[in-house]
């Protein structure tokens, strides 16, 4: 509770300054629904950059429209709308009904869908919305039409983007893991690692959560592996790569942005197989950062953090010399000054132990686990927040209407982040590269590599390094299980040593690394997904080079963007931190690259994860930005595929009278088909039985129904009376 009321307020207090105004635009105000609504779901990344994407496509479509301004990007133009007499209401009101009717719909399967709906209910009803208006009528003259018809356009393109949404975004085709579940209550279950270059699923023992704390299957499945079969916003076709009967890809989807294969362990190039070691093996000594007691004080302000000048790495070399393996870290330079008052920055040192600790659990999913693409919503907000920020459109020209800005900024930053997740998770799927817990046990359940007259050598095991990893004789020399155990390392010692979270921490000693444990919830762990590449370097890399380009500066408003986590009262899974740590930032880039590292420390990702996420995230961000103006521009309309019914569905009669019996002709036995409304909402199921099926309609409201099969192609209408 405490964390959670620390959270909000880095959500309603800006990120350094006061005196923000309090007064938000409509677009604002259902963004804030729509971050909500990402924490009372399931924890789906891809999911919820979707989501953000379409509610701020419909909310600038309803401006666009409403105000005859620009193009539209997921609803094609009307031309005979009514002359609305206030546009600014008008608006107001479409964005309110779009926006309002696609919440319910995307989030009608969420285990806090009450509590969305509730939150949802309580703006309209401080608006003095009807939500009993349904129509959909985009001539009519009250604008509400409008946005419900924009809401339907959206909700039924989503039902054929590829994303799979009718079957809960279940993978499609996806292959079966290679390796069977590491479970984690038997430490032998990592001899059974069958592809030590492949993701392996981890089987938890009791109750399992995701990263918003919702209850999950105990052998969580891989998420969004077919996720480069979803339409994106902006990704060019040129960088794209689509399967073929004579050009394979591992899943069958297509990937975007391909940065080529990660490391791999291979016994046969020793090249290759040091790579691949060297690179968790960086996880695990950074994992010995995590103490607060072992006296490495760092200063952590923007005098000293942040300003990476160095190209990123592309060679082994280069890896290695990016990355501080010992110490921790990336080549910052930091700033001299601060470019908004001319004075240095001041010294704010820590224990390295905290900043860590704090750094892994703050870029872990968000404020109040909104996930990554929420995350960087939230701190745009906070930052348009500020007093000394200014809504000119890419930093230029006079300032505009707060709804204008807004519905624009977030169209760029949500496109962004939808094609952030497709492209991040078509390498996923194609890759399904193993996460650091499989890589570290079995590197160190096979043995050492250094010492070959050993009896624990075996030139395919981990290496040693003094003061990191080092032989073990006697089981008293680490303080966790000692099953599998060939070497001992120090790092953080795990969940297990924790009975009581308010008041105690693990700490860091000499472990086996046969049961190592990321730094992460115990009923969590690792996320249900492969780690190549890096989701939380793509997204931030991307919202970074957005933000920069919204606002026409690299640097947060004042210069200096700042959360507090306080002390014993931030982290969850342990007591900390030991003080007050204050996360700064010059720039949006310095607080990107630092949720790349947070991932490192905690356990989540190793370098090789990282810096394509890094780099593609920038690429893809440009094509979304320059899109987007494109857009605003009126330069591009929308252009879609969309599914057109087919009529061997026959319906009679239709109209029908609520309460009638309605035949079915024209569809074979056994097929399930989804009753729909205008709006896309799931109203019921009808179970063919035979070539000819009698359903009765008693319960369903006067409207315009859609009847699909599981596929989501439409069999036809039907419009009751």
């Amino acid at each position: 509770m405490v964390r959670q009321y620390i959270l909000a307020c880095f959500l309603l207090i800006p990120l350094i300054a006061t005196g923000q105004s309090t007064e938000h635009s409509i677009a604002r105000e259902w963004n804030e629904v729509y971050l909500t609504a990402i924490q009372k779901d399931f924890a789906r990344p891809v999911v919820h950059a979707r989501n953000l994407y379409h509610s701020t496509a419909a909310m600038y479509d309803a401006w666009a429209m409403v105000n005859r301004q620009g193009g539209t990007v997921l609803t094609e133009r009307i031309d005979d709308l009514p002359a609305y007499a206030d546009r600014q209401a008008a608006a107001e009101s479409a964005i309110s009904y779009a926006a309002y009717r696609l919440l319910l719909s995307r989030y009608a399967r969420a285990p806090g869908y009450g509590r969305i709906r509730l939150v949802a209910d309580s703006l309209m009803n401080q608006l003095g919305l009807d939500t009993s208006f349904v129509n959909t009528d985009p001539t009519d003259p009250n604008p509400a039409a409008l946005g419900n018809y924009i809401a339907a356009r959206v909700i039924q393109y989503g039902l054929v983007d590829g994303a799979n949404e009718l079957l809960d975004y279940e993978n499609d085709a996806y292959p079966d893991p290679v390796n069977p579940p590491l479970y984690l209550d038997r430490p032998f279950t990592i001899l059974g690692l069958r592809d030590p270059n492949r993701w392996q699923q981890l089987a938890f023992p009791g109750v399992v959560v995701d990263q918003s704390g919702n209850v999950i299957g105990n052998i969580p499945t891989f998420l969004g592996a077919s996720w480069g079969r979803v339409t994106p916003f902006a990704l060019p076709d040129a960088v794209k790569r689509s399967p073929t009967a004579t050009d394979s890809i591992y899943g069958n989807s297509p990937v975007y942005h391909d940065p080529g294969p990660p490391p791999y362990y291979d016994l046969t190039d020793t090249a290759q197989l040091n790579l691949y070691r060297w690179n968790f093996e960086t996880v695990l000594k950074w994992s010995s950062h995590l103490d607060p007691t072992d006296g490495v004080m760092w200063d952590i302000s923007p005098s000293v953090r942040g300003n990476v000048t160095r190209k990123l790495p592309e060679t082994a070399a280069e890896y290695r010399a990016f990355y501080d393996q010992h110490a921790g870290g990336q080549p910052d330079q930091g700033r001299e000054l601060n470019p908004v008052t001319g004075e240095p920055y001041p010294p704010n040192i820590v224990p390295r132990g905290d900043y860590t600790r704090v750094l892994a659990e703050f870029w872990a999913d968000g404020p109040l686990s909104e996930t990554p693409p929420g995350h960087w919503f939230g701190i745009f907000n906070t930052v348009m927040d500020h007093p000394l920020f200014r809504r000119n459109l890419w930093g230029e020209g006079a300032e505009l209407d707060p709804l204008e800005y807004d519905v624009k900024a977030y169209l760029t930053l949500g496109g962004a982040m939808h094609d952030a997740a497709i492209t991040a998770w078509s390498i996923k799927g194609k890759y399904d590269y193993v996460r650091p817990i499989s890589a570290i046990r079995y590197l160190a359940a096979r043995g050492q590599a250094t010492v070959p007259d050993h009896r624990f050598y075996d030139v395919g095991g981990i290496r040693l390094d003094p003061g990191y990893i080092e032989l073990v004789n006697q089981a008293e020399e680490v303080v966790n299980s000692t099953a599998l155990m060939t070497v001992k390392a120090r790092a953080w010692i795990g969940n297990s040593f924790i009975e009581d979270a308010a008041i105690e921490q693990a700490g860091v000693d000499w472990i086996n690394p046969s049961v190592w444990e990321p730094y992460q919830r115990p009923n969590f762990v690792t996320p249900n997904f492969a780690g190549y590449i890096s989701g939380h370097s793509t997204f931030s890399a991307a919202a970074a080079t957005v933000l920069e380009r919204l606002t026409g500066t690299p640097y947060f408003p004042g210069g200096v963007g700042e959360f507090i986590a306080k002390k014993n009262e931030f982290l969850v899974f342990e007591e900390g931190p030991s003080v007050d740590v204050v996360l700064q930032w010059a720039t949006y880039h310095d607080a990107a690259a630092e949720t790349s590292l947070s991932r490192i420390w905690g356990g989540i990702h190793p370098p090789a994860d990282d810096i394509p996420g890094r780099r593609i995230g920038r690429i893809v961000a440009r094509d979304a930005y320059e899109r987007a103006d494109k857009i605003f521009r009126g330069e591009i309309t929308p252009v879609r595929d969309q599914p057109m019914a087919v009529d061997h569905l026959r319906s009679y009669p239709n109209p029908v009278r609520a309460g009638a019996l309605l035949t079915l002709e024209g569809t074979d036995a056994g097929t399930s088909l989804g009753l729909y409304s205008a709006l896309g909402q799931w109203v019921r199921q009808i179970d063919v039985t035979a070539s000819r099926t009698v359903v009765p309609t008693a319960g369903l409201q006067p409207g315009m129904y859609i009847l699909r099969d599981r596929s989501g192609r439409i069999l036809g209408k039907l419009l009751v009376i």
